[in-house]
């Protein structure tokens, strides 16, 4: 605790005037890590154009927000276990709600044939798993722009085999 309250300036007493624990300040990250991407990520969802397109956009709204936020995402994947079977159970939720509407997508690009995969389910696991694994080796100086064109090549034309 006394670490967190120096990493942001405060006395360790004072950051129990917060949080009551270890794990609400866990579950706050983790709380946030997946909240604020459904509620500001999946817009592009819902907004015009084939599923291709709001595919695409989708990508590179999740990727730049990991570029931003890295090392809250690692703290939320590897420490889930951490959380109370409450708290684990609202994080997964999200998480699968999340997963659900990428889900959706690629099964209506199935549908339209634009996405050629057997498996809407897997495929759409395959790309969330892709895009969440840069938090493990993306720095600071890596190119974001050209991370975001690279895996959108990857998962539209690749995973999900477009055209």
């Amino acid at each position: 605790m006394r670490g967190i309250a120096d990493s942001v300036g405060i006395k360790g007493a004072s950051l129990y005037n917060h949080f009551g624990s270890k794990e609400e300040i866990l579950y706050a990250i983790a709380l946030t890590m997946t909240r604020v991407p459904v509620e500001e990520h999946l817009v592009v969802l819902d907004e015009p154009g084939s599923p291709a397109e709001r595919l695409t956009r989708l990508i590179g709204v999740h990727l730049r927000h990991l570029a931003v936020h890295r090392v809250e995402h690692l703290v939320s994947l590897r420490e889930l276990a951490a959380l109370t079977p409450e708290h684990r159970a609202v994080v997964v939720d999200y998480r699968k709600y999340y997963q659900r509407r990428v889900r959706d997508v690629v099964a209506a690009g199935v549908r339209a044939g634009e996405f050629h995969v057997a498996d809407p389910l897997r495929a759409s696991v395959a790309a969330l798993d892709l895009m969440n694994g840069v938090s493990w080796w993306l720095r600071d100086d890596h190119d974001v722009d050209g991370l975001v064109d690279t895996y959108i090549d990857y998962i539209v034309s690749g995973i999900l085999r477009h055209g």
